[in-house]
């Protein structure tokens, strides 16, 4: 049941776990080509974790393991949109990137699945169709 007002009123982050703070770093910065915003630190410890911008979202990464949590990577993708999935695709590959089968064209959208280093799904999604294009 709705209520009158909403109690959430956006998403400010997502996070992303990682073994490998610095790998996750060079990954999102590098390779996806992401602004990093923060480097987390506790202390003058090892970074904790950084973020990363998107445009609408922040992408947390986070050493999981410094927060006393088991590691496990997320198997459900997060979502990048890109303007034309087949030139990022074809981009990333040239970045050393693999992909996970081919370019799913789903009546509404394009997308392309692989992972981060920490295996972590992650997907590259344009949607060229309304929502409602595909009946319920």
């Amino acid at each position: 049941m709705a209520t009158a007002t909403s109690i959430v009123t956006g998403v400010d982050f997502v996070s992303v776990p990682t073994q490998d703070i610095g790998a996750a770093v060079d990954f999102y910065r590098d390779v996806l080509g992401l602004e990093q915003s923060k480097l987390w630190q506790m202390g003058g410890q090892e970074p904790l974790g950084a973020e990363f911008e998107t445009g609408t979202v922040t992408i947390a990464i986070i050493d999981v393991a410094k927060l006393g949590i088991d590691f496990q990577p997320n198997k459900v993708p997060i979502a990048f949109h890109v303007e034309d999935v087949e030139a990022a695709r074809a981009e990333l590959e040239s970045r050393g990137v693999s992909f996970r089968g081919d370019t799913i064209d789903s009546g509404v959208c394009h997308q392309a699945l692989f992972e981060d280093p920490d295996g972590n799904s992650l997907d590259i999604h344009n949607r060229y169709a309304p929502p409602d294009a595909i009946p319920v």
